[in-house]
């Protein structure tokens, strides 16, 4: 189960044990669900050509794992709703890459409107095996506070 508001602090930080090593299917499948028919990242001839000389990996999926590989210490089962996400992608990931995230809280508030909840900005850090920050995503979720 994950933490409910009153469990949380501003500054908390959370190493998250999960890694997971991104593969080609990943990639393609990812594509393929969200109809992303970018070269960039399908087309091994085209990727080869550009400053990357491989396929880049979609960074749809890179967040999605970023943000799910935090959920078993944080979120599972406490969050109401994801409200805002911002996200931005300093370095490149390629299949191959093992992943990690970490976490810290930047900021709590009573939600005005849901006496049961409050809404905690967390940074979530995605790093890869060379310790490269690969993806940075502030999120605004509503969080349950603990059942009275």
């Amino acid at each position: 189960m994950g933490l409910y508001y009153e469990q949380y602090k501003v500054g908390q930080e959370f190493n998250h044990p999960w890694t997971r090593t991104v593969t080609e299917t990943d990639n393609i499948l990812i594509c393929s669900l969200t109809m992303n028919v970018q070269p960039m990242h399908l087309d091994a001839e085209f990727a080869g050509k550009s400053e990357y000389g491989k396929p880049l990996v979609n960074s749809i999926f890179t967040l999605g794992l970023v943000i799910g590989m935090t959920i078993n210490d944080t979120t599972l089962g406490t969050t109401l709703a994801n409200l805002q996400m911002e996200s931005s992608f300093p370095k490149p990931v390629f299949a191959g890459d093992t992943l990690r995230s970490r976490t810290r809280v930047l900021s709590m508030r009573e939600s005005k409107s849901r006496p049961n909840a409050g809404i905690i900005e967390f940074e979530h850090h995605g790093i890869n095996q060379r310790n490269e920050v690969v993806c940075i995503c502030k999120r605004a979720a509503l969080m349950l506070k603990r059942p009275t």
